[in-house]
């Protein structure tokens, strides 16, 4: 499966270094604070223009092979290198947060949770997308919803180039290649080894989606964000980030979706997506994804007698 490329660019080499993160497992650092303050005031200054008609999948052959078209100009996206402070530096507190989420997810290797995070490093359609549908009780295909999965395919291309600047200025090696270990993803690696880990690219893309997608069900906000929030955790579960990308995408991304809303072509889309999914409601079509297995991988607790 093709790799796709998250906004950084690839280096010849990438030497090992070791960076900060300044919280445990899953809990934000302080040093975002800022930043997401930022977004806030962001989120309330969007620019309100005329709307334009929607498109389909049928209007994007892109998604057949490579990354459909964005909603804006990645001039217009949030500089991820001006939003984002610098990775923590090494030798920190910070860092050993890092190191050791690192360590305690090892634990899920070879079990139902290794290979959810494998398939969520999925970003290719029509795959990608079924990773949100059983969170949101729906189908997202082609087929059935081909505005919201347009709205998909075309935001995640926003999110992607949104991280662009901040993975080539600090190039951050990943920690897989700073442990010598295999990831859930052998076959991603090579491209992997050569391109930034600061911010997380699936993290940013896939916390686009959350929100976008809450906004359109919001009776489905809770499994919408927990769901999102693990597809975030399952690129440090799969040993390809660190902690502290994972948690800045997640802050890129709202500055992403922030943004996207002063977009008039990304409104008409996400209004027509809400119609779309009101008759698949209607309907009662229900995800082709099997969600009793995906529950039981995301329930699946820390093995923790496995990674001392």
């Amino acid at each position: 499966m093709r790799v796709r490329d998250l906004g950084g660019k690839q280096s010849a080499a990438v030497q090992p270094v070791l960076l900060a993160a300044p919280w445990r497992f899953g809990a934000p650092g302080p040093w975002l604070a800022p930043a997401l303050a930022g977004l806030l005031l962001t989120a309330g200054c969007a620019t309100l223009t005329a709307p334009t008609a929607p498109t389909g999948p049928a209007a994007l052959p892109e998604l057949k092979s490579e990354r459909a078209p964005g909603f804006l100009p990645t001039s217009a996206l949030p500089n991820s290198l001006k939003l984002l402070p610098p990775p923590p530096a090494a030798g920190s507190a910070a860092f050993a947060a890092d190191q050791a989420a690192f360590r305690e997810t090892r634990a899920y290797r070879d079990t139902p949770r290794w290979a959810l995070a494998a398939s969520d490093a999925i970003l290719s359609f029509p795959q990608a997308p079924e990773a949100f549908s059983c969170a949101l009780d729906a189908p997202i295909t082609a087929a059935a919803t081909p505005h919201l999965y347009t709205l998909l395919a075309r935001s995640e291309s926003d999110a992607g180039a949104s991280t662009g600047a901040a993975k080539n200025h600090y190039q951050r090696t990943r920690p897989f290649v700073v442990y010598n270990q295999s990831s859930c993803k052998p076959s991603d690696e090579a491209h992997l080894r050569t391109n930034g880990s600061y911010p997380s690219g699936h993290t940013t893309i896939g916390w686009t989606w959350t929100l976008i997608l809450t906004e359109l069900a919001p009776e489905r906000t809770d499994p919408l964000l927990s769901r999102g929030y693990a597809f975030g955790q399952s690129r440090v579960i799969c040993g390809v980030h660190w902690q502290s990308d994972v948690t800045a995408g997640r802050v890129l991304a709202a500055g992403v979706v922030a943004r996207l809303h002063a977009d008039p072509a990304f409104r008409t889309q996400v209004e027509a997506a809400r119609a779309e999914l009101a008759a698949v409601r209607a309907k009662g079509l229900k995800p082709t994804r099997d969600c009793q297995a995906e529950a039981a991988a995301l329930a699946l607790p820390l093995p923790s007698t496995r990674h001392r």
